[in-house]
């Protein structure tokens, strides 16, 4: 059981019989009473979220998780498909579930995946990936005052911002986490 204490950003947790994620936690206390914690939660099944304060005495549940590596296969409508790298099934997740991390998944990329009672229920990306600009427009010298950037085209279909110098074809190394360019890749 986890204390108020022990709930933080990331941490999974069983409400109702379901896995949630804490995508936000802030510690109250207000005058005399005790302190309380605010929570936005967000299910790894369904995407919903939910916001639940928990009050000084209360316990929530540490989620049971497993966690396997996989392999991205494809893209077919809204379903993303994967391949278990220890047990080569196939399984797939919607859109929702993957949401922003859509952008960086391409062919053979290998992630790690949340598995809860049996099922896979989220995906967690590496911190970078490598991916090939297929779009981007000329890098015109300006008036510019700091770093000067402009928007390319990833081979996944994802806008990114880059420095003028970055050319179509070449590869970069991109954040998964913040969404934005970190180096170019010479091969």
């Amino acid at each position: 059981m986890l204390s108020i204490s022990d709930i933080k950003l990331g941490t999974v947790i069983t409400h109702n019989g379901q896995p949630y994620i804490v995508i936000f936690a802030q510690h109250v206390k207000q005058g005399r009473g005790g302190a309380n914690l605010k929570t936005k939660l967000k299910n790894l099944i369904t995407g919903a979220n939910l916001e639940i304060t928990y009050s000084g005495s209360d316990k929530a549940t540490e989620a049971d998780l497993e966690r396997a590596k996989a392999n991205f296969l494809y893209k077919e409508g809204g379903k993303y498909f994967f391949m278990d790298n220890d047990t080569f099934e196939q399984f797939e997740l919607s859109d929702e579930v993957i949401g922003e991390g859509a952008g960086f998944l391409k062919e053979g990329l290998t992630v790690d995946v949340l598995i809860f009672e049996g099922h896979p229920v989220s995906l967690k990306l590496p911190a970078k990936v490598e991916l090939m600009i297929t779009e981007a427009p000329p890098g015109v010298k300006g008036d510019t005052a700091g770093a000067a950037m402009k928007i390319a085209k990833l081979e996944t279909g994802k806008d990114v911002k880059v420095p003028l110098f970055i050319n179509q074809g070449e590869v970069i190394r991109v954040n998964t986490e913040t969404g934005e360019y970190v180096e170019r890749v010479t091969k």
